[in-house]
């Protein structure tokens, strides 16, 4: 695959950013592509390797040493091709997706992997500027109907695949636009919503019919569901952690995804619920180290915060790759993202006592102390905190970034689902326990990856094709024999 002792003759190339005075005061994206020869070169390094664990690594099975070497070819177009074959949306995955696959690429061995989700991008871009990617009706219809409740990437997944082998499909979104975490979640200098409205026409040419501001359970009734003939629940996990401290209910102290949501809301005009939470001349504090922390800590900057901190209770991980994450293994290791980079104080092994508030309910800092893991074999880590080191911070808004604990239970209750022991909606190949209604994505597995989502939701539609019509077509994950697929 590629050029044979190319990773040899070229080093990884990444996209440059726009310089961060400049970034910070818009929302758009800030990558500067690379040019088409550079793009060829780094698709040139993709190694004769013999067992590309880049596969193992990718939730989708996605022909990454097949693509990488139509790139070092030229030949964009059976590239676009061969990505579409088991990807519905690389130009989501091209941008979101933290690449596992680049974890367990062989090159990462001896030198910097190979940059497959940049390679990915700008193939999916280069097939929308030359017209490749076009909308695949069915070319027979079924007479079988299909509701899909989510129009996340799980639900987006599921309803292409169902749609394209023939079924009639119906999506459902409770919020104004659809997308999902996609649409509200995500940041636009991230993910620039016009990315998602154009590959949701195409899904519209296709046939698929779409319902935003209808909320299964709440403002549509559950018996309307009856007139389908099966059901894929990809609601996603929405219910937020908290802290359990004194404190908790002061006005400042603000969930991650309200203040994410909120923004991108009054960046396209939309109505926002409740009072306008801003950043600016604040003094910042996010509780949260993951990518929604990091959403945070950019949304933050680009409002004119005073100063932006960011606590994790975790220890800071290692620069390098951790010995206890092997290659090629998800490596426990240091991630700075472009947001990091634009102005943050990251502050490891830190627990929070307590939000301080003055008379009127309003914080005004915060409580905490220094903490360390005590490790014991065959226990639990235990969180011991360390005397003499209670610390006020001044604060003024505080952003939860705690992750999610699992699915609402709306629908589960109204539909006699199961649930299980991590208070997700329990399935068996994504079959719950009502035989015409599965699961998908975040809902049946818990918070995850957009490329997990994806994963989940065309597996998920194989299962329901097999159910209505005893077999299927649809390709299983990694197979490439249906391109465009």
């Amino acid at each position: 695959m590629g050029k044979l002792g190319g990773f040899k003759e070229y080093s990884r190339q990444d996209e440059n950013n726009i310089a961060v005075k400049e970034r910070i005061n818009n929302y758009k994206e800030f990558t500067i592509p690379l040019k088409e020869l550079a793009l060829k070169k780094q698709g040139s390094r993709c190694m004769d390797c013999g067992i590309p664990f880049c596969h193992s690594g990718c939730p989708l099975g996605n022909l990454i040493p097949d693509f990488n070497d139509m790139v070092h070819k030229g030949e964009w177009k059976k590239a676009s091709e061969i990505l579409h074959a088991t990807n519905n949306f690389p130009e989501f995955t091209g941008r979101l997706c933290p690449a596992p696959c680049e974890k367990a690429c062989v090159l990462g061995i001896i030198d910097n992997p190979v940059s497959i989700e940049n390679i990915e991008k700008n193939i999916v871009e280069r097939g929308f500027s030359e017209g490749w990617i076009v909308p695949q009706p069915p070319k027979t219809k079924t007479d079988k109907r299909i509701a899909v409740i989510g129009s996340g990437p799980a639900g987006l997944a599921a309803a292409q695949q169902l749609n394209r082998a023939g079924h009639s499909v119906t999506v459902f979104e409770r919020d104004d636009a659809l997308g999902g975490l996609l649409r509200y979640g995500i940041p636009n200098f991230k993910l620039e919503k016009e990315i998602i409205d154009r590959r949701v026409a195409i899904l519209k040419a296709e046939g698929i019919i779409f319902k935003r501001n209808v909320n299964v359970g709440v403002n549509y009734k559950i018996s309307k569901l009856n007139k389908f003939d099966a059901i894929v629940l990809c609601g996603g996990a929405t219910i937020r952690r908290s802290l359990p401290v004194k404190g908790i209910e002061s006005k400042g102290v603000v969930q991650a995804m309200d203040f994410l949501t909120q923004q991108t809301k009054q960046l396209f005009g939309s109505p926002v619920e409740g009072e306008i939470i801003s950043a600016k001349d604040k003094h910042v504090i996010i509780i949260g180290g993951g990518d929604t922390g990091s959403d945070c800590v950019g949304t933050s900057n680009r409002h004119g915060a005073r100063s932006v901190t960011n606590f994790e209770i975790m220890p800071k991980p290692p620069i390098g790759r951790s010995e206890t994450t092997p290659w090629p293994f998800w490596p426990l290791q240091l991630k700075t993202s472009s947001s990091h980079e634009e102005g943050c104080d990251r502050n490891w092994l830190i627990n929070t006592k307590e939000f301080v508030t003055n008379k009127k309910g309003e914080l005004t800092g915060l409580k905490t102390v220094e903490v360390e893991w005590k490790l014991k074999p065959g226990e639990r880590p235990q969180l011991i905190e360390k005397p003499n080191t209670k610390k006020i911070w001044d604060c003024d808004l505080v952003l939860l970034a705690l992750g999610f604990t699992g699915p609402e239970t709306t629908l589960s209750d109204q539909l006699g689902l199961e649930i299980d022991t991590r208070n997700n909606y329990k399935a068996t190949n994504y079959q719950t326990n009502i035989p015409h209604i599965f699961t998908a994505g975040d809902m049946r597995r818990g918070q995850s990856l957009i490329v997990w989502a994806i994963s989940e939701g065309r597996e998920a539609a194989r299962a329901v094709d097999v159910f209505l019509m005893s077999e299927s077509n649809l390709p299983t994950k990694g197979n490439g024999d249906l391109l465009g697929t």
